[in-house]
């Protein structure tokens, strides 16, 4: 049972990767926590200040388990003008 984990911009370079998987059940929290471990410092900067999407809606529980299925999206802050 997985989840699929899409980064967009910085933090798509930060992962060296557009998207990957990780095992369903644990919380945003957690799975933040495994992201950093696999990928190191320079995506935990980024996840710091980064938006999160769970199925294209704003996660506001990162405590809540995050079932099989869906789908997380990474949003890093965007510039621009």
């Amino acid at each position: 049972m997985e989840i699929t984990v899409r980064y967009f911009a910085g933090a798509r370079a930060a992962a060296g990767r557009p998207e990957e998987t990780a095992s369903a059940g644990r919380s945003l929290d957690e799975l933040l926590d495994e992201l950093t471990n696999r990928h190191g410092e320079r995506l935990a900067s980024v996840l710091k200040v980064a938006s999160f999407l769970v199925d294209g809606v704003n996660c506001h529980d990162r405590q809540a388990p995050l079932p099989a299925g869906v789908t997380v999206d990474v949003l890093p802050p965007f510039a621009g003008g």
